[in-house]
């Protein structure tokens, strides 16, 4: 026993790693609730320096004083617009024009040609989103309400900004406020005691302040951007992953309490028996959301670090501050089920984890076909999955100001009005690049940016020219943010594009979206084959085998597809979405695939663990009897957690936390708890080939007897 603490040494280390915690969330725990302050919202910031509406963006500087974002006043009025009603609106855009981050003078209302709509273009400087949304804010509030018979909505790319920014001040309120509820209620279920919730819960607050310490300071020196996505994100990552990694120590715990007098002993060897396997779990989640550093959209770029560094401040505090808290509280914590040394645990000696490893044995090769084949046929479910860019009417899952403006406008005007798409082409060539444009379908008309701005457009105007270039703005006939505006941008670039020596550029709102699809495109195409092999690598060093990781990927690629299968009829049936964004099968692949392998570590570390003691037939069933319950548990709190998603009125976020959910209970109830253990066990040594388990002679011995 020499060299080992004794019983004083380590409570007092324990003790004072808890009370150096304690003094690091009070450090950290503000921080928690100002990473609002540091995001951002714009997708134009999020876009590879190289895209074409990046280059149109910078040359748009040029040609004005200030950048801009254009909010769209409209008022409507059935039966037709009033003198009154235009005497409204007059009034109402002169003192827009006095707001503070407003560029006037403003352009008087526009009426529609059905003389049932009126129109104010309010420009606002393109300045900090929060700031933004403070200015249509006062914009609704000089507008006033819907009456007598007038409606008035503030729609436009900033009123949408503004809005997503009202939806996102949700995060650190609400949404951290859903998902510490449900852990509590799933631990409370889980552990059936009033006092063992507490570790698990404060440790993982523990993690979300630590993460939320490096997240702020590397976003405010400009070191990545964070939107309220990946803000999101990071709440419901870091209290699933983290709660997921305190059941797997605690059940380990649990068992060795029954095994060792002493809670130290018993601490010690659990944390040498859970420690490699959530080691290896955070690493390879930690590396597969780095990957996401080679993505071409900053906003990805950004999601990846904000998103591993919750998971590496998860793993240090559940690494320590937990085992710590736990050593100190005993045996006691676990009441009124206090394990007793010297008792064997009847949850996995001759719980219901140990039926199904029985079943398992009798039936592994029927078990492992059927449920191949029925995950298989989920997949079919993939031919209702709809990428696409979301229209600003089916981005939110309620209907919001800008959502009903854009109806508005879309009902009386040529869509596109207020949000042009920009040609930036030579002064020689501007001429037929207008003509071109004109002649494009789906473009309303073309007209060149002049000095004056303000009032009717003059005919006779010359066009601004700044460095040789001109500005032209092509009105399009479909809402922005539609799919018919997207191809008519595509069709437009291609048409430009080819006038000789024109060397143009078209940008706006739309050519953003366009080109955020295509980047989204690139960057499926480019991260998932790299996760896959960084994947395969970490579980090959893990399990000392190469067969293994094959079938454990391929498994989890399947869970996948399933999932996306699935949820592509959730989406299309239940839920009646429009389709899924461009970005979402990236992100459902990293989160699916990184969190589902996990399961697969946890349990396949523990057969391996297992199968070097009794024989790897033997080792699959004690594995999957000892773990079935908390594996099952962690699903189902990550699942929850992830689900609190909804409480955001966000279709991408929505959707993202269902596929997660979804895909996490399929994994754990499905793929990890028949397919992987039936397949192992069918397969026998050879899974671990070609390692020196694979060699194993007692293994198909002691199979034979297990049948």
């Amino acid at each position: 026993m020499a060299g080992r603490p004794g019983r004083g040494t380590a409570t007092l280390i324990a003790v004072l790693v808890v009370l150096g915690w304690l003094v690091v969330g009070g450090i950290a725990g503000p921080y928690s609730g100002k990473l609002g302050d540091v995001a951002t919202n714009d997708n134009a910031s999020f876009l590879p320096t190289d895209a074409e509406a990046t280059r149109a963006q910078d040359l748009a500087a040029g040609f004005v004083e200030k950048e801009t974002i254009p909010a769209l006043v409209v008022y409507e009025r059935a039966s037709g617009i009033t003198e009154a009603d235009k005497r409204r609106a007059a009034s109402d855009a002169a003192r827009f024009a006095q707001i503070q981050g407003v560029a006037g003078p403003l352009p008087p209302p526009i009426p529609s040609q059905d003389g049932q709509a009126l129109q104010v273009v309010v420009p606002v400087d393109a300045v900090e989103g929060e700031q933004i949304g403070q200015v249509v804010d006062e914009l609704r509030r000089i507008a006033g309400e819907n009456r007598d018979g007038l409606t008035v909505d503030v729609a436009g790319p900033a009123g949408l900004l503004a809005d997503l920014i009202e939806v996102f001040t949700a995060i650190d309120g609400p949404l951290l406020l859903v998902t510490l509820v449900v852990v509590l209620i799933i631990l409370l279920i889980v552990y059936r005691s009033p006092v063992l919730w507490i570790f698990p819960l404060l440790a993982a607050g523990m993690s979300y302040s630590v993460a939320s310490v490096f997240v702020y300071h590397l976003a405010k020196n400009d070191v990545i951007k964070l939107n309220g996505q990946a803000q999101g994100i990071l709440t419901v990552l870091v209290f699933g992953a983290g709660t997921d990694y305190a059941l797997l120590l605690i059940a380990r715990y649990r068992e060795e309490l029954h095994r060792h007098e002493r809670p130290r002993d018993a601490m010690k060897t659990a944390w040498r028996g859970a420690a490699p396997a959530i080691v290896a779990s955070g690493a390879t989640v930690i590396v597969s959301l780095l990957c996401l550093l080679l993505s071409s959209l900053n906003s990805n770029r950004a999601l990846g670090p904000v998103a591993a560094i919750g998971i590496a401040a998860t793993l240090v505090v559940m690494l320590t501050f937990l085992p710590s808290l736990l050593l100190l509280g005993g045996r006691w914590a676990f009441w009124p089920r206090t394990p007793r040394a010297d008792e064997a645990d009847p949850q996995t000696e001759h719980g219901i984890w140990s039926r199904i490893a029985g079943f398992v044995a009798r039936r592994a090769r029927t078990v492992w076909l059927v449920t191949a084949v029925v995950l298989a046929l989920l997949t079919l479910g993939l031919t209702q999955l709809r990428a696409t860019t979301l229209g600003q009417s089916d981005l939110f899952t309620n209907r919001t100001d800008s959502v009903a403006g854009q109806e508005v406008i879309a009902r009386h005007y040529p869509a596109g009005t207020g949000s042009p798409a920009t040609i930036f082409t030579t002064q020689e060539a501007a001429r037929q690049v207008a003509q071109v444009a004109q002649g494009v379908p789906g473009v309303a008309a073309v007209r060149p940016v002049t000095g004056s701005q303000a009032g009717p457009p003059d005919p006779n105007a010359q066009p601004t020219v700044v460095d040789g270039k001109v500005q032209l703005e092509a009105t399009l006939t479909d809402p922005p943010d539609s799919d018919g505006a997207e191809r008519t941008i595509r069709e437009l670039r291609e048409a430009v594009h080819e006038v000789p020596g024109s060397d143009s550029v078209v940008g706006g709102f739309t050519a953003i979206n366009v080109d955020t699809s295509d980047a989204s495109t690139r960057d499926r195409n480019v991260i998932i084959p790299v996760v896959l092999v960084v994947i395969a690598v970490i579980l090959a060093l893990l399990l000392r085998a190469l067969l293994a990781p094959v079938l454990l990927i391929a498994t989890v690629l399947l869970s996948f597809l399933a999932t996306l299968g699935l949820c592509a009829l959730i989406f299309t049936y239940l839920f009646d979405f429009p389709g899924v964004d461009a970005s979402f099968p990236l992100f459902a692949f990293v989160f699916l695939v990184a969190l589902g392998i996990d399961y697969n570590i946890f349990l396949m570390s523990r057969v391996r663990e297992e199968s070097v003691k009794r024989g790897t037939r033997a080792g699959v069933l004690a594995g999957l009897a000892v773990t079935g319950g908390v594996i099952t548990s962690a699903g189902i709190v990550l699942a929850a957690t992830f689900s609190a998603l909804a409480v955001l009125p966000l279709v991408v976020l929505v959707e993202l936390g269902t596929a997660v959910a979804v895909g996490v209970l399929l994994d754990t109830i499905v793929v990890r708890s028949l397919l992987v253990p039936a397949l192992s066990y069918d397969i026998g040594p050879k899974i671990w080939w070609p390692g020196r388990l694979s060699r194993a002679a007692r293994s198909d011995a002691e199979a034979h007897r297990a049948r």
